[in-house]
């Protein structure tokens, strides 16, 4: 019954999305591309892959990355989905024509079904956190097994589940595997009914990250462009009302060290020439990558308006907070700067990430902060003291290499899979 009043409300809403679709393409024009594939309805169907992977931007597609690669190197054919034209952009750089690319179809039965049937996937892999409740119903209805790989459950998200107890057990029963990053994570699933032998505690596949030896190179010859000698930090993956706290931060930094440079790194693509405008604003000199500016000493801040660099930035600079968490997004990747070496800081906000932000926080390699005037204060601690720093930034790459594993149980899991040992029924029981 709730699944048909799921499937009467997304089909209401689908006009709206396109909508939004169009309306987010005057500043991203790429919205507006491909726009059938969410329908499936593309001029050029998809091609049958044997495994489709669903993930859903630019976060999920780097995580997936060496799963991906490993899927490859046993030729078989992989078809990767995202909701977004950063992550289809992003997996078009990391693996070119090596995957086959579309959007994610909309969550209606019918769509569903036309999608599958062009596809055919021997196994479906959905990343994260993406549950899609009729995607779901039509895999089980054809056996085709579903995996939710490094699934992460927070607390706000499993009472928001819980409010629909039956659908939710029902809807997170169809999936043959769920691998989960964490004990926390696993034991919110078994509270919302998905039994305890289909649920395996793996770590997070991004502990598995490694960054290639390309970055340091053009790490360094970015850090002589700012200038070796200055303190340097890096704002990464800002949302909507957070820069202006982070530029009111870097205006205390430079009060105290008058030199330092803020290395800007909003979010979405889309918006970045606002956050242009309110730095210009704010009356901080600017200088632009996606531009090559040059960025000398009265340049306070430098906008990272690239895609994929954010590695590249991280292993340049001195230190780094991780955005999403001064707003109530629930933040973003904390592995990635503490794989650099650097120190970590965040708001409060890190729903998104709780086991990691708990590993790292133990080890003194993350600090939270309240609020602007915090995040100055120990960003003006951790640029002062190199030793501090060193010291900080090392034990977050011991958690990393602490952690590491989570790859090689994912990848034996859906390798079973693969061989036939995680079939799944039409009504969600599992079959081996």
């Amino acid at each position: 019954m709730l699944r048909r009043l799921y499937t009467v409300l997304v089909a209401l809403l689908i006009p709206l999305a396109l909508l939004r679709l169009l309306w987010r393409s005057v500043r991203a024009p790429a919205y507006r591309e491909r726009w059938r594939e969410r329908l499936a309805l593309a001029p050029t169907p998809p091609a049958p892959a044997d495994v489709w992977v669903h993930a859903v931007s630019v976060g999920e597609v780097q995580a997936a990355l060496a799963l991906l690669r490993h899927l490859l190197r046993q030729d078989l054919r992989v078809l990767v989905t995202t909701t977004t034209p950063t992550g289809a952009a992003r997996l078009r750089a990391l693996l070119g024509d090596a995957v086959q690319h579309r959007y994610t179809p909309f969550d209606l039965p019918g769509i569903m079904a036309r999608f599958l049937g062009r596809v055919s996937p021997r196994l479906v892999l959905v990343m994260e956190t993406e549950v899609w409740p009729n995607m779901l119903a039509a895999c089980a209805e054809r056996a085709i097994p579903a995996v939710l790989v490094n699934a992460r459950l927070s607390e706000r998200s499993a009472r928001g589940y819980a409010r629909v107890a039956g659908f939710s057990a029902e809807t997170l029963g169809r999936f043959s595997r769920i691998t989960a990053q964490g004990p926390a994570d696993a034991e919110r699933f078994r509270a919302l009914g998905v039994a305890p032998a289909r649920i395996v505690v793996t770590g997070s596949i991004k502990f598995d990250v490694q960054l290639p030896a390309s970055v340091t190179d053009r790490a360094e010859a970015l850090r002589r462009t700012w200038g070796n000698d200055r303190p340097v930090w890096v704002a990464a993956s800002t949302r909507e009302g957070e820069e202006e706290q982070v530029l009111a931060a870097h205006a205390a930094v430079r009060a105290a060290l008058p030199a330092a440079l803020l290395v800007l790194v909003p979010r979405h693509p889309e918006r970045f020439e606002r956050v242009a405008a309110l730095t210009r604003r704010a009356g901080f000199g600017l200088a632009r990558r996606s531009l090559r500016e040059p960025c000398p000493r009265e340049v306070a801040v430098y906008l990272g308006d690239s895609m994929g660099e954010l590695a590249v930035f991280f292993a340049a600079a001195d230190v780094a907070f991780v955005g999403g968490s001064l707003v109530p997004t629930g933040g973003h990747n904390l592995l990635e700067p503490a794989a650099a070496g650097l120190p970590v800081l965040a708001g409060p906000h890190t729903f998104n990430f709780t086991e990691i932000a708990r590993l790292l926080r133990e080890r003194g390699a993350l600090a939270q902060v309240a609020d602007a005037d915090a995040l100055a204060k120990m960003l003006t601690r951790w640029l002062t003291d190199a030793a501090e720093r060193t010291r900080v930034g090392e034990q977050g790459r011991r958690v990393i290499d602490d952690n590491r594993g989570a790859l090689a149980r994912v990848t034996a899991i859906v390798d079973a899979c693969l061989a036939g040992d995680c079939r799944v029924g039409a009504d969600g029981d599992a079959a081996t």
